[in-house]
Parts: structure tokens; C-alpha cells; sequence
């Protein structure tokens, strides 16, 4: 696998930090991130071993992605797996890797409450921070068109506050996630929301937006006044290179769901080809050895735990 470094597998350190760095791995965290003069990569995972593949790869942080979540389950992001479902697989991604994992959780799965008692039971699970978006309930995924319905910033706010009182660890990260642009609303609305949900408690903003071009987040950089880190997910403006996304303000970019799509596209291919020629052998150059799997897996760390030379 490209990019892995020695020993690999969950036995090892993910997160290649020098000292210079200035960041000390054991102890690191999605503030920390958030807070470093650079910009974060953010890795959409949908199970443990994509979590693990994309540490490894060198991005800095993983994303707990629902939609692919849902997705490895066989179902659509319509809010059809609960807390249960999505905590279980966030909280395998954040034992497995070093790297800070950043949750998915809609719109908090409930009401205020619900908001509350998710932030616990994700600070709990040693998950890094959670992002939480303005949709009502159930949500559906940002680019289905015509079925987006914004909550109000009023009551979106009331839930940031509870959450943030129902925050037990400091440097535990809520993300507000705002889909106003996804809603088809202006710029100058998504401002609005962002700095009510900053004044709410929020440590960062998510603006999500469907447009081709990332001038939509430009402008809202512009004007932004950089009250809070701003948090990118390039879906469809997949073009922008990280370095100009730094330069414009955003601190975190996510690469939200190429996991579970690159996953999906390649074994596709592998299945039709076995299936067309009648044996794999011409599909096992093109992917992973079982030593490959043996090592992301950290077999090695295991058998040495057993201690037993058979």
C-alpha cells in the first residue's frame, strides 16, 4: 500500500509527527488540529480498515462518514441508522488509529436531549469531536435534490448550547454544520447562521456547498472575519488544491466519502472480471497480497501477544 509506514497495522503510530512538529502523538487532538498552521486532511472512512488505510496514507484526521456508514450497511443516508450504529463504527475507527476522528452524527440523532447525550457517549468512545448539521430530522444527504429542509438557526443554536453544557473534556471539538448554500440560501445566510452558532459555542464551522466551484466558501472566508475554524468538504468542487483552500482560510478539508466510493467502483471491477474470465488471475496483480491485509490488520502485534512460537 502506498505511503504506509514501518510495521503498520493498528500496533503502530498512523501519524507521521516529527518533533519539530511540535505535536506530541499520544496526546494529540482535533483542537490541537484545528489550532496548527497548516491545514488539515480529513479522510472519509466508512469501517475500521478504511479508517486505518487513510491514517496510514498520511491525512491527519479521519472522518466518521455517515453517509458511508450507511452505505457499507447496504442502506442510503436518510437517517435510517441511529446513535447505536453510527457510535459502534466511529468508535472501532478511533481505537485503530492515532489520528483524531471527527464523527458524522446529522443532526444529533433527536432533539436536545438526544444532542446531549450523543456528545457524551462520543466523548466516551475517545472520538475526537463530532459535527453537527442544521437539517430537521430525518435528514437526507446534501445532493439529493429538492428534499433539503433547514432547521431553524434559533433552535440549531439552542442544540449547540446544550451541547457544549453537556461536554465533559475540554478539548472535546463540536463542528456546526451549516447546508444554508445547500438549501439554495446566499452566502450572507450562511454567515448568519455561522456566527450565531460561533456565539452558541460551536469550535468550528462546516459550510457545505453543491456548487461546482468553491466560490460560495471563498466568499464566506471573505467575509468571515475568522471567528472560528472553517471546515471544507470539496465533493463537487473537487478541483481546489489544498494549498489555495489554506491561502482562502479553510483549516480543515474532508475528503468525505471517496472511501467507500473508490471501495464500491474496485471491487466491482475485480467481481465482473472473475467472474468474466473464470478465474483471478488476471485481477491479482492489481490488488491487495494477504501479507498487505496481514499487515494493516496488525497480525504480527497479535501473534506476538499470544507468545506462543508454533
Amino acid at each position: 500500500m502506498p505511503g504506509r509506514g514501518p510495521g503498520g497495522g493498528a500496533f503502530t503510530d498512523h501519524l507521521r509527527i516529527t518533533e519539530g512538529d511540535g505535536l506530541n502523538p499520544r496526546t494529540y487532538s482535533l483542537r490541537d488540529a484545528l489550532c496548527a498552521p497548516r491545514l488539515v486532511r480529513a479522510f472519509g472512512a466508512h469501517d475500521v480498515l478504511s479508517a486505518v488505510i487513510g491514517s496510514r496514507a498520511g491525512f491527519e484526521a479521519i472522518w466518521a462518514s455517515g453517509f458511508g456508514v450507511s452505505a457499507a450497511m447496504g442502506l442510503p443516508d436518510l437517517s435510517l441508522l441511529g446513535l447505536s450504529d453510527q457510535l459502534t463504527a466511529a468508535s472501532a475507527m478511533a481505537a485503530a488509529c492515532q489520528v483524531p476522528v471527527l464523527a458524522d452524527v446529522d443532526g444529533g440523532f433527536g432533539g436536545r436531549l438526544n444532542v446531549a447525550h450523543t456528545v457524551q457517549m462520543y466523548e466516551r468512545a475517545g472520538i475526537a469531536g463530532i459535527c453537527i448539521e442544521d437539517k430537521q430530522f430525518p435528514k437526507t444527504n446534501s445532493f439529493v435534490p429538492d428534499r433539503q429542509r433547514l432547521l431553524s438557526a434559533d433552535e440549531f443554536a439552542a442544540r449547540l448550547e446544550v451541547a457544549k453544557r453537556a461536554q465533559r473534556h475540554s478539548d472535546f471539538v463540536v463542528v456546526a454544520r451549516t447546508e444554508a448554500l445547500i438549501c439554495d440560501e446566499k452566502v450572507e445566510e450562511a454567515l448568519r447562521r455561522a456566527h450565531q452558532y460561533v456565539d452558541a459555542g460551536a469550535d468550528a464551522i462546516l459550510v457545505h456547498s453543491k456548487s461546482r466551484r468553491p466560490d460560495q466558501i471563498t466568499d464566506f472566508l471573505k467575509q468571515w472575519q475568522k471567528r472560528a475554524a472553517v471546515v471544507a468538504v470539496p465533493t463537487t468542487y473537487y478541483s481546489w488544491p489544498v494549498e489555495e483552500a489554506w491561502e482562502a482560510g479553510v483549516s480543515m478539508i474532508i475528503y468525505a466519502n471517496h472511501g467507500i466510493r473508490a471501495a464500491m467502483r474496485r471491487i466491482a471491477e475485480v467481481a465482473d472480471e472473475i467472474v468474466r474470465s473464470g478465474s483471478s488471475a488476471t485481477v491479482e496483480p492489481t490488488i491487495a497480497t494477504m501479507d498487505e491485509v496481514f499487515e494493516a490488520t496488525g497480525l504480527q502485534g497479535w501473534l506476538a501477544l499470544d507468545g506462543d512460537d508454533r
